[in-house]
């Protein structure tokens, strides 16, 4: 089969369109031939090998595992002996090892049945970004019908999601967008829109019940001052370091912020890939209630293409790969 594979870390450029084998499911696994796969930011940190502490689970000098992509819509191929819930010939979405690939390995408990009033092109788009999203407000932000709710990178991938799931629950939005992008994010559902171009939202007058950052471009200090009283501040995104000592500053940081009074401050966020949170998705995609935003579509061997632009930072919403 063709994949897309990295036998070194480095740009887009190390990236190689080649034959290898077709993978083997494990008793717990499922082999999806894949229909359509998309791009985040998990995949060019693995390409790259950045920060180099993930090198320390990926592999030094160089990645013990060649393959590329998480973000999967495809049709099962193949099962394990001990998988219950899919069989030959069912159309899924999820999560998958490998996904940049004419076949991807996944496990039965990261995968969904694919909405049926969806493209795998739209499906695929889903996973990473729309579980982020969901479980960033509901599980960590706890939002509420009527929260007042920012979304800092409100048209990026998890933001466009977010901005959904929180008109879905209710709540008062505003989105934080650059200047090209605010029409748009209005017609997610944001009631209000802040082009952050020329407005500082946390120097605003404005108190939000939920901010669910996905930027991390300000300072947690700034930002606690427009969280209001039993308010919730989650990150789900930030600007990056190659050491990554960035991300443990802001995360005592956050911890120790929390300490005062009673706006919590989240210190770190994780999101966690199951049917639970993708058998919701799947039931607000198919309402029409969540609709993903794509931006571009690359064939498999333009992965390098697809992976560099979402690298700019500039992508609306989602960048998918089609498998042709």
């Amino acid at each position: 089969m063709k994949a897309i594979l990295h036998h070194t870390y480095g740009s887009p450029d190390v990236l190689r369109y080649e034959d290898t084998d077709k993978p083997v499911a494990t008793d717990s696994e499922v082999v999806l031939r894949v229909h359509a796969a998309s791009v985040n930011p998990l995949d060019w940190h693995f390409m790259r090998g950045e920060p180099y502490a993930l090198r320390l689970v990926t592999g030094l000098p160089e990645p013990k595992d060649a393959r590329l992509g998480v973000d999967v819509a495809g049709v099962v191929d193949s099962v394990g002996r001990n998988v219950t819930r899919f069989q030959m010939g069912d159309e899924v979405f999820g999560a998958a090892r490998g996904a940049f690939a004419e076949y991807a390995c996944a496990p039965e408990s990261s995968l969904a049945v694919k909405p049926p009033n969806f493209t795998f092109e739209q499906a695929a788009a889903v996973p990473i970004a729309g579980v982020s999203a969901l479980q960033g407000l509901r599980d960590a932000g706890h939002i509420q019908p009527g929260n007042r709710v920012l979304i800092n990178g409100a048209s990026g991938g998890v933001g466009t999601f977010a901005v959904q799931i929180a008109k879905s629950f209710g709540a008062d939005i505003t989105g934080v967008c650059s200047t090209r992008n605010v029409d748009m994010v209005h017609t997610l559902g944001a009631y209000r829109v802040i082009d952050y171009t020329r407005e500082d939202f946390t120097r605003g007058a404005a108190r939000y019940d939920v901010i669910l950052d996905c930027v991390g471009n300000h300072s947690l200090s700034s930002i606690r001052r427009v969280v209001a009283p039993k308010g919730r501040y989650v990150p789900v995104g930030a600007e990056g370091s190659r050491w990554m000592l960035g991300a443990f500053a802001r995360s005592f940081t956050a911890m120790a912020l929390s300490q005062l009074g009673s706006r919590k401050m989240v210190p770190f966020f994780l999101a966690k890939m199951n049917q639970e949170a993708l058998t919701t998705l799947g039931k607000l995609i198919a309402s029409g209630k969540v609709v993903p935003v794509i931006d571009r579509s690359y064939s498999l061997i333009e992965t390098p293409d697809a992976i560099g632009y979402l690298e700019k930072g500039r992508a609306r919403g989602k960048v998918v790969i089609t498998m042709g």
